[in-house]
C-alpha cells in the first residue's frame, strides 16, 4: 500500500507540473464550450469581460459564421448584379432573368445577339455579354455550370423548320455565345457547357407571330455550387409555369 501510494502521489505531482507549464488555448477552449452549448455565449462574455484573447476568440467565432454564409450571398448578389446590369444596358424588355433554388436564368430575345437566320455573334450582342459576364465574375467560385441554351422558332405555323438547317443554326449560335464567354476566362471551360434544342422546345404557340418570336431565345442557366441535380424541365416549369407550351415540360 506505501508503494502504490508513493506512486499515485509522485503520478499526481507529475501531472501538477505539467499543467504548471502548459498554458491554455483560450480560443480552442472558447469552441469547445460553444460546440456543446451554443447558449453559452452570453455567460462567457460575462466572465471574460475584459479578456482581450476571449473577445477575440467569440469575435473569431462569429467571423467564421460569417464567411461560411458568404456563398449564399455571393449568389443573391450575382443575381442583382445581373439585374442592374440589363438595367444599365436598357434592354429589360429583351432580357428576363429568373433567381430560384440554387439557379439563376436568363433568357434573351434572338435579336439581342443575331440576326434573322444568322449564326454569327452582333456586335451589340459582345457588349451585352461583356457586361453580363463582369456580373459573374464576382461570384464565379460559387458558380456549379453555365448552361448555354439555343433556339430557333418554327418560320410558318403548318410547315416544321428543315431539320438539319434547325438544328444546327440553335447549336452554332449556342456555341458562339459558349466560346465569347470562355475567352473571359473567368470561369474553368469543363464548367461551361452548350445545349441545341432547333424548334423543338417552345415555351409559345406557332400559330401567331408573336408565339414564334417568344420561342426565338438564348437562355443562359447558372447553377450553384452545392445545388441539387435537376432536371431541365424542372427548371423551366419553375421559371415559365407549368402552362408554358410544350408538352415536353410534362415529360
Amino acid at each position: 500500500m506505501d508503494t502504490y501510494g508513493d506512486m499515485v502521489t509522485l503520478l499526481l505531482c507529475f501531472f501538477v507540473l505539467l499543467y504548471s507549464i502548459s498554458s491554455m488555448d483560450q480560443s480552442k477552449w472558447v469552441n469547445l464550450v460553444l460546440s456543446m452549448n451554443p447558449n453559452a455565449k452570453e455567460a462567457l462574455e460575462e466572465i471574460h469581460a475584459g479578456g482581450d484573447e476571449t473577445q477575440g476568440a467569440l469575435e473569431s467565432e462569429e467571423q467564421t459564421e460569417d464567411e461560411e454564409m458568404l456563398p449564399a450571398e455571393t449568389f443573391q448578389e450575382l443575381y442583382e448584379a445581373l439585374v442592374a446590369a440589363a438595367e444599365t444596358l436598357g434592354i429589360q424588355e429583351q432580357v428576363t432573368i429568373t433567381k430560384g433554388d440554387g439557379f439563376t436564368f436568363i433568357s434573351f430575345t434572338d435579336q439581342v445577339f443575331f440576326d434573322g437566320n444568322s449564326p454569327n455573334l452582333k456586335d451589340e450582342g459582345k457588349v451585352i455579354l461583356d457586361e453580363f459576364v463582369e456580373a459573374m465574375v464576382p461570384a464565379a467560385s460559387q458558380i456549379k455550370e453555365i448552361q448555354v441554351l439555343g433556339h430557333t422558332s418554327q418560320g410558318t405555323p403548318d410547315r416544321p423548320n428543315n431539320v438539319m438547317t434547325d438544328r444546327v443554326l440553335s447549336a452554332e449560335r449556342a456555341a458562339q455565345i459558349v466560346a465569347y464567354i470562355q475567352l473571359k476566362d473567368f470561369i474553368e471551360p469543363a464548367r461551361l457547357v452548350g445545349m441545341a434544342f432547333g424548334q423543338f422546345r417552345p415555351i409559345d404557340t406557332f400559330e401567331t407571330a408573336e408565339g414564334r418570336a417568344h420561342n426565338r431565345r438564348a437562355e443562359i442557366l447558372i447553377t450553384e455550387t452545392g445545388s441539387v441535380e435537376r432536371s431541365l424541365s424542372s427548371y423551366y416549369e419553375e421559371v415559365y409555369g407549368s402552362d408554358a407550351y410544350g408538352e415536353w415540360m410534362n415529360e
